[in-house]
C-alpha cells in the first residue's frame, strides 16, 4: 500500500465538468434546490421525500430578493426566467402546503 496521498487533479479529471458560472445557474441551482425541498424530485421510485416546507420558503424569498435586487440590470431573458421560476414555484410551494394540510388533517 503507498502513503502517498492521492493526487486531487487526477480526482478533478474524474468529475463532471462544471457549467460556467452565470445568473442562469445562479437561478436554476436555487430552483432545484427549492424542488428538492418540496419534495417534487424523487430519485428513488420507493421513496417519496418529505416536503420542508421552512427550508422551502427560506429559498424561494430568496429568489424574491434576487428579483428586487436586480431590477433593471437584468436582460430581458434572465428576468422573465427569474420572474417566471419564482411564480411557478410560489405555485408549487402552495400545491404542497394543501397536500401536507390535507394529510395531517387525515392522520388526525
Amino acid at each position: 500500500m503507498s502513503d502517498e496521498a492521492p493526487n486531487p487533479e487526477s480526482r478533478e479529471d474524474a468529475r463532471m465538468p462544471l457549467p460556467p458560472a452565470s445568473f442562469t445557474f445562479i437561478v436554476l441551482s436555487l430552483r432545484a434546490q427549492a424542488e428538492m425541498q418540496l419534495g417534487l424530485m424523487q430519485f428513488d421510485e420507493d421513496h417519496k421525500p418529505e416536503p420542508d416546507l421552512q427550508m422551502a420558503r427560506h429559498t424561494i424569498d430568496l429568489l424574491g430578493v434576487l428579483v428586487e435586487k436586480t431590477k433593471g440590470n437584468l436582460q430581458l431573458e434572465e428576468q422573465r426566467f427569474l420572474e417566471n421560476s419564482l411564480t411557478e414555484l410560489r405555485f408549487r410551494f402552495v400545491q404542497v402546503s394543501e397536500e401536507v394540510g390535507k394529510t395531517a388533517s387525515q392522520k388526525a
